[in-house]
């Protein structure tokens, strides 16, 4: 089995890729198995990987990478592939990646009718056995440090209780939208650092969890709501926005920082915070929108950029895990290489594309010139 992987630090895609689909020590596992790996130069350099590291793993680093796309066997992404690439695969090879299915029905359709297996690594179920496979929560939980952290760069102030000659400083206020993953991750950071934490979510559910990290927990009666069997949040009726708004407008006007992490599985984030709810805040205070890049969970937000509305810093880089680009490389590659290990054949030293597994019959969008995935294809008859 022949495994490429491009610098994907070279195509632009709205930003620079750091993170790199594979680390040294995962390409070295690769090897072992008996997969033949090949890497386009400079393709670790961003992620603090130089090429030696790669050679000195087992991997065979070239400069054009060209010649190598006819002959691949599964082209290893960290985002979705463009078309000068994937148009030079063969029939049958395997893509994995972060492919952003909902949103990318074009190019869905194009890698069905190349008869490419895709693989869209969003799509692996949240089962106990998938785990050490799923990209989605390894990176969701650096992008949970990373934005508190951005947030405590642009504050005008200090995030712990500070004892000083002239006085008592006390710790900043910091409210969390989202007990996810990655809100998670941030109510334990900015715990960590010493800020007051207090956090909502619709799903009382979780309320445990955040009282566990020292965080807590908004109470708001909202009525039915509940998660998803994937462990999402399921969406609110227009009238349970309203009154969750409403509920929400006095802590985040007395909070120096915000965080929202609300993002819907395969639809649009919802909007939680307006431009009039920012106008209650304190000038200088900072709110971080997780959601920016893909419609926002605040309005004002735009996305890839740090503005100021109503004297409120507005954070919606979006890309979090890239701030950390090394730690989200290493994550990844593990979680793509546990992927490749759990259907590699010894024998036929190829991937078993088993897609009556349950794992690959919820990740598996494309293949044999046909879009496979029962979801997608409702999403995109628009039912």
């Amino acid at each position: 089995m022949k495994v490429l992987i491009l610098n994907e630090g070279l195509e632009q895609q709205g930003h620079t890729e750091k993170r790199c689909a594979v680390s040294p020590s995962s390409v070295k596992r690769m090897v072992k198995r008996g997969m033949t790996v090949v890497m386009q130069q400079g393709a670790g350099v961003l992620s603090g990987y130089a090429d030696t590291e790669f050679t000195e793993a087992g991997a065979m680093v070239v400069e054009d990478a060209g010649a190598a796309l006819e002959e691949t066997d599964a082209l290893l992404c960290v985002n979705r592939p463009v078309e000068a690439v994937y148009a030079r695969l063969k029939p049958s090879a395997l893509v994995i990646g972060h492919i952003d299915p909902f949103f990318q029905q074009e190019l869905v359709e194009s890698l069905a009718a190349k008869k490419l297996t895709t693989l869209s690594v969003e799509m692996i179920p949240r089962s106990s056995r998938a785990q050490k496979m799923d990209a989605l929560s390894s990176q969701a939980s650096l992008a949970g440090y990373v934005m508190v952290m951005q947030a405590a760069t642009h504050l005008p102030g200090i995030l712990p209780m500070m004892m000083t000659p002239s006085g008592t400083i006390k710790p900043a206020k910091v409210y969390i939208i989202g007990a996810g993953v990655a809100g998670l991750q941030a109510i334990a950071t900015a715990k960590r650092l010493g800020a007051n934490v207090l956090a909502y979510d619709t799903r009382p559910v979780v309320a445990e969890q955040v009282e566990s990290l020292g965080g807590k927990f908004l109470k708001i009666d909202l009525g039915e709501t509940g998660q998803t069997k994937d462990g999402y949040a399921k969406e609110l009726t227009e009238e349970q926005k309203q009154k969750q708004q409403d509920a929400q407008r006095d802590a985040i006007a007395d909070s120096d920082i915000v965080i929202t992490t609300a993002q819907l599985f395969g639809r649009r984030p919802p909007q939680l915070i307006s431009k009039d709810t920012l106008a209650l805040m304190r000038p200088g205070s900072v709110v971080v929108d997780m959601a920016a890049t893909s419609g926002g969970n605040v309005e004002g937000s735009e996305a890839g950029k740090v503005v100021t509305v109503n004297g409120v810093t507005v954070i919606g880089t979006g890309n979090w895990s890239q701030a950390v680009a090394k730690d989200a490389t290493d994550m990844y590659a593990n979680n793509v290489y546990n992927l490749l290990d759990e259907f590699f054949d010894d024998e036929s030293k190829q991937f078993n594309l088993n897609l009556e597994d349950e794992i690959l019959a919820g990740c598996v969008i494309t293949h044999n010139g046909q879009i496979t995935n029962d979801m997608l294809k409702n999403a995109y008859q628009g039912a």
